[in-house]
């Protein structure tokens, strides 16, 4: 076998072998790029055994990093996490959570629908998961398991509401997708938006479904009061602080009025704004806004270099070409291909986190999609110079990726949820209970296959 050819599955291998033994992401991704590269030069030094890598070839990560870092789109990442953080400090979602509990929570399998409706809104106005996941934990659980829901039915529900932001902008995985495919950010926040409506509603109705069929799974309150024109009145106003926050992020990008990027510092604005209206904007509180900001920023960072690092040693061994030709081989014509991406990153999602995927897969196949000659570019409504194809591939990507944040035995959201579960609740209960909502995740990636005019319909008609 080739010396290059060992290097890539050691490469490979030591990379999925350290994130095995608990080291973090950025790290596992330099770290094995270093590795290997000092074993090829030993090889070439002792053995005259020429594999082309060498530490000189690390100069350019400087410029790479660099050149990332100036790249404009990624100012919207701080101001999105932070827009998140303030938010989930601010109470907005609190107050909408009790109003919908009482509208809701008089009807069989009303509490989980309110959980998924919860969902949505967080998505739309915060777009970090694990915030997401405990803050519905921590508001809803409690309730479902007092009226006695199953606690599997109840754990998937909130599992898979809370990991809707990933999808529904503003997202910060589209953002990174828009780096690393070269494509608009705001036409990804446009394509995603009706996937991650159709993904909502399958789960709404899987939940209105399956409590009909199942009364004894998700029961209503044994006792309710009657509904009063005063309880409708504070659920509009519990929820139009989350409509005005999605109106000023989406509304101003989908209206052309502002760039992603400046949205994303109107959203931040716009969350203290709530807060100090519902005076919970305070200095300490603040602060570990700001803290948390810096740490996850801080934790794309590393990956940011260390996954500069690993794509310079894999591509310069021609892992790259290795593993598009492979890709390539194994589909049969355009769709069959899509097949094999998709189901490798499904795979990889039980193992990996989605940054990980988005910073070393979407290079890799991108050049791929964009050879693909598909018969309904002609008719997308977008402009060639938009890229439809890359759009419609990223969201396929960004579906398919939803997935690993609840399949085992990495899936953080499964862990988010075990934090704040009451007691009585097992990991069993989580695994089982969300196993057909990754069915329906499923469902949708196949349907969004099969009509792309989904993606790109609303980019289509913004030109």
């Amino acid at each position: 076998m080739d010396p290059s050819t060992v290097l890539i599955f050691a490469l490979l291998g030591l990379f999925i072998g350290l994130l095995f033994l608990g080291v973090p992401v950025g790290f596992s991704l330099g770290g094995s790029a270093i590795a290997i590269t000092a074993f090829a030069v030993v090889l070439d030094t002792v053995f005259g055994v020429y594999t082309g890598l060498s530490f000189l070839r690390f100069s350019i990560v400087v410029d790479r990093v660099f050149g990332i870092m100036k790249n404009e789109v990624l100012v919207a990442l701080p101001m999105f996490i932070l827009m998140g953080n303030v938010l989930d400090q601010s109470g907005v979602a609190e107050k909408m959570m009790r109003a919908q509990q009482r509208l809701l929570g008089r009807v069989s399998g009303g509490l989980a629908i309110g959980v998924t409706l919860m969902g949505i809104l967080l998505a739309a106005s915060t777009g970090i998961i694990g915030a997401s996941v405990v803050l519905l934990g921590t508001l809803t659980l409690p309730a479902m398991m007092q009226v006695k829901y199953s606690p599997a039915f109840a754990t998937g529900t909130v599992c898979s509401a809370g990991t809707l932001g990933i999808l529904i902008p503003p997202s910060i995985m589209l953002i990174l997708m828009s780096t690393q495919l070269d494509v608009s950010t705001g036409d990804l926040f446009m394509g995603a938006v009706m996937p991650g409506l159709l993904l909502s509603s399958l789960y709404l109705v899987y939940i209105f479904i399956y409590a009909r069929a199942n009364p004894k799974a998700a029961p209503k309150p044994e006792e309710a009061d009657a509904l009063t024109l005063k309880d409708w009145i504070d659920l509009a106003l519990a929820i139009l602080p989350a409509v005005f926050l999605i109106m000023l992020v989406l509304g101003s990008i989908f209206f052309g009025v502002a760039t992603p990027t400046e949205s994303s510092g109107m959203g931040a604005l716009g969350a203290m704004l709530l807060a100090l209206s519902n005076k919970r904007l305070n200095l300490s509180g603040f602060r570990k806004s700001l803290k948390g900001t810096l740490s996850t920023m801080g934790f794309l960072a590393a990956i940011f270099i260390g996954a500069t690092c690993f794509s310079l040693v894999l591509r310069r061994l021609g892992g790259d070409e290795m593993i598009a030709n492979a890709i390539i081989g194994v589909g049969s014509g355009d769709y069959g291909t899509i097949f094999v991406i998709l189901l490798i990153i499904f795979a990889l999602g039980f193992f990996l986190e989605w940054i990980e995927i988005t910073m070393i897969m979407l290079p890799i196949v991108a050049p791929i999609i964009v050879q693909m000659d598909f018969a309904w570019l002609a008719e997308s409504g977008m402009d060639a110079s938009s890229k439809p194809a890359l759009i419609w591939f990223a969201i396929l990507c960004a579906v398919a990726l939803q997935t690993s944040f609840l399949t085992p035995p990495v899936g953080f959201a499964l862990f988010y949820i075990k934090g704040v579960c009451p007691p009585g609740v097992t990991l069993k209960h989580i695994y089982r209970g969300v196993v057909p909502f990754i069915i329906i995740q499923l469902i949708a990636l196949a349907l969004v296959v099969a009509f792309p005019k989904m993606v790109t319909w609303l980019p289509g008609i913004s030109y």
